[in-house]
């Protein structure tokens, strides 16, 4: 899969950019606060119109501009594809395939797949579970177009269920569709958590393997997919077992629920645990270990990719190598190959010596191989 041309217009801090990039390893370099990263944002948002950066659509938008849009040249799945995207500070946002309009964002899924490591994915490790779901939520969607669209439905019977659980005690007739919505939830729910627990079997056995690569043998990484107590190996469980489970859960939650006015059972409070040596990540790691963690989950993350469509997704590495030590810098940066490969660096770390990429200078907005 390979980005082979890139167009900005009123995207960030650029107001017209346009720009090709080799199948290989690109380095995009310049001083800070010039455009790098946005670069990479663009790139992302491609993938499932999602910024890794804001929640807020209108925040991609340059300042001296109404509207903005992101448009790009792919290769993959054996096929070309022209991909745009166009924000309007006072509309929705128009999705484009091959000059198609779409209706969801979830009709990008498999067309450009990326895999992004950047500094705020160490909240991913050390922050709250709602972090690590969401990167299971991001990496999963890309991979399967129904699993976006179940997101949504969970959402939606989510948001339903606590505002029954909120107002029924002024309005007590709200207690009797309770019960429908939770079937609703706990069906919705088991498609989400066998999704789930089958990505994540993989994912535990390709993040042991590169942590344990990363850092010299020395440390032994174990993610672990959990749900709801009532169900103890999600990544052996059949969709019944797991909507047995998540009823079962319910009911012992019923009563917690109504008193504090809570949704306190389901999908929504899924986790990822991990340890290093056996000691949780969260509490005893280094910034070194929860940096190699991260990473490690990400590129683990790409090998499933890889594995499912055949094909490399699109890898775009932004401050990869800060509080590495040199021996686990070197290692990134020679592991880093096939597939294309995108690397932010500040002038004067010189990676592009050690990479031999292609060389990508960002200087206010404005882009120059």
């Amino acid at each position: 899969m390979v980005i082979k041309q890139l167009e900005l217009n009123g995207f960030r801090n650029y107001g017209y950019a346009k720009t090709g990039f080799s199948p290989g390893i690109n380095v995009i370099t310049g001083k800070n606060a010039q455009g790098k990263t946005n670069l990479l944002e663009a790139m992302y948002y491609l993938s499932g119109a999602k910024s890794f950066r804001t929640r807020k659509d209108r925040e991609l938008i340059n300042f001296l501009s109404d509207e903005a849009s992101v448009e790009a040249d792919i290769w993959g799945n054996g096929r070309d594809y022209r991909l745009n995207i166009r924000l309007s500070r006072t509309s929705r946002k128009k999705i484009t395939i091959n000059g198609v309009r779409k209706k969801t964002a979830s009709e990008l899924s498999g067309k450009l797949c990326t895999v992004l490591f950047c500094p705020g994915d160490l909240d991913m490790i050390k922050g709250a579970a709602s972090e690590r779901r969401r990167f299971m939520d991001l990496a999963i969607a890309q991979l399967r177009p129904k699993y976006a669209l179940l997101l949504t439905e969970y959402g939606r019977i989510y948001e339903h269920k606590t505002r029954i659980l909120r107002d029924y005690k002024e309005k007590p007739d709200l207690l009797e569709v309770l019960d429908d919505f939770n079937i609703k939830l706990a069906k919705t729910g088991t498609e989400l958590i066998f999704y789930r627990a089958a990505w994540c079997k993989k994912l535990s056995g390709f993040a042991s393997q590169m942590h344990r690569e990363i850092s010299g043998g020395s440390e032994n990484l174990s993610v672990r997919y959990k749900t709801v107590s009532t169900l103890d190996n999600p990544e052996e469980s059949k969709p019944s077992e797991i909507f047995k489970a998540l009823t079962e859960h319910q009911r012992q939650y019923r009563k917690v629920e109504l008193d504090s006015g809570l949704c306190l059972s389901g999908a929504h409070k899924d986790e990822l645990e991990m340890t290093i040596n056996d000691a949780a990540v969260r509490v005893f790691a280094s910034q070194g270990q929860i940096r190699t963690c991260a990473l490690s989950l990400k590129l683990a993350e790409r090998e499933i990719s890889c594995n499912d469509m055949g094909e490399y997704p699109v890898l775009l590495l932004d401050d990869v190598l800060s509080e590495l030590d040199l021996d686990r810098q070197d290692f990134m940066l020679n592991k880093i190959t096939g597939g294309q490969v995108f690397i932010t660096c500040c002038e004067g770390e010189n990676i592009e010596k050690k990479t031999g990429g292609t060389i990508i200078r960002v200087h206010a907005g404005s882009i120059k191989q």
